[in-house]
């Protein structure tokens, strides 16, 4: 259904879309992992694997950081953000250091 909602959906509508959306990226990173969702409750707000799973939200859905961070126990919108964020520039730092393997 997500794909097919336009400009005529009620913003309502096209929320619940998108946090089904992320219920179902939540679970198959839980899957993945090997976790309960209780584990959210139970791991640090500043666990590594938490915040990865923030940060695919982020690129893959259209939720904000205050509900995510709520969704995955990560405490603050502030924090939250702050984490993510720290994980986005980790990836490119490392595709920068690939990207000058290949051009040498």
């Amino acid at each position: 259904m997500e794909g097919a909602l336009g400009e005529h959906h009620a913003g309502d509508l096209k929320r619940e879309s998108a946090e089904a959306k992320a219920e179902r990226i939540i679970a198959e990173e839980l899957r993945r992992l090997r976790w309960a969702n209780t584990d959210l409750q139970l791991r640090l707000k500043s666990d590594p694997a938490k915040l990865q799973i923030a940060a695919r939200l982020r690129v893959e859905t259209t939720l904000t950081i205050k509900w995510i961070a709520a969704r995955l126990h990560l405490g603050t919108t502030k924090s939250a953000n702050v984490g993510v964020l720290s994980v986005f520039e980790t990836r490119d730092a490392k595709n920068q250091r690939n990207v000058g393997r290949y051009q040498e």
